[in-house]
Parts: structure tokens; sequence; C-alpha cells
């Protein structure tokens, strides 16, 4: 066995770039990427990476989701949610649904979920081959880069989150 240090959160984007506004979670990420925060807090695009993601949701004992949702309300909308359990997470998880939510799944029945909060941003259709976003997404950006790191920076700094660098063993790293 091997025991590692990983940081305190992790803040993922995913979607797919290559289909409009369901690739906002990627463009925040990307944005984000650059930007300074916190000891102990990465960036990651994960694109609509899956089952391919279980190592960094079993790395962090926190995680900030971007996503988007075809959830009927107007585009641009933005919400965060504070799912438990995979069921609890919005039924529109775009192109990348199944892995997504069969991902979660496995992680609550190996007991290794963790503390996820999930900003979902309303859209109202998925543009096939379209690189880039609809003015009412990209207009709620910035509101929406200002709320991930807002919530980054509370978590990171309360006594509540207790998101210290943690030492955690994996027997298959």
């Amino acid at each position: 066995m091997q025991t590692t240090t990983y940081p305190n959160l992790l803040i993922l984007g995913i979607g797919n770039l290559l289909m409009g506004d369901e690739g906002v979670g990627v463009h925040l990420a990307q944005r984000l990427s650059d930007q300074p925060f916190p000891q102990g807090v990465d960036v990651l695009d994960g694109g609509t990476g899956g089952f391919h993601l279980m190592d960094y949701f079993t790395a962090y004992p926190c995680v900030i989701l971007i996503d988007a949702t075809l959830d009927g309300r107007p585009p641009g909308t933005i919400r965060l949610l504070t799912p438990r359990f995979s069921s609890e997470f919005p039924r529109s998880m775009s192109t990348h649904d199944i892995g997504l939510r069969d991902l979660l799944e496995g992680l609550q029945v190996m007991g290794r979920m963790p503390k996820v909060y999930l900003f979902v941003v309303s859209i109202i259709e998925l543009q096939e081959m379209h690189i880039g976003l609809s003015p009412e997404v990209e207009a709620v950006m910035p509101e929406l880069a200002e709320r991930v790191r807002g919530l980054a920076e509370e978590l990171v700094s309360s006594e509540a989150g207790d998101f210290g660098q943690r030492e955690r063993v994996y027997p298959y790293l």
C-alpha cells in the first residue's frame, strides 16, 4: 500500500466542447486554470471523462463540479446543488449522463463518495459540432466563475469544511 498526500479541493468542469453550451463546465475550468487559487485547490477540465474521472473523485475529500443541464429553466440559470447520492443529481446531465451517474453510484457502493457541490447551468439544447457558448450562457460565465471561486475559498478556509491536507491510504495506487 502507498500513502500519498492529496490536495484539499478539486474544481472539476465537465462537458463536451464540441456541443456548444453542453461544454460550459469545460469552458469554465479552462478559464479558471490560469487564475490563482488558495493552496490545495486544483482545477481540472474533465471533458466527458465518465469512469476515467474516478481517481480524481477518490483523491479529493471535496469536489466542486460544474456541468450543463437540460432542465427547462431559462438558458444561463445557475443553480448550486449539494447532492449526497447519485439519485439526487439532476436527470439531464447531458451527453455524459450515464457515465457520470454510473461513476457516482460506484463511488457510493465503495463508500468513497467525496462531498460534492454541483453548479448546474441551464441550457436549451445540445448544439452538435458547435464550439463556443450561446450569448445567454456566455453572459453568466463571470458570475459562475465568481460563485465557484467564492465557494472554493470558503471551503478551504472554513473550519467546518476541514479540508486540510490529508493522508489517505489507497491499495491500488
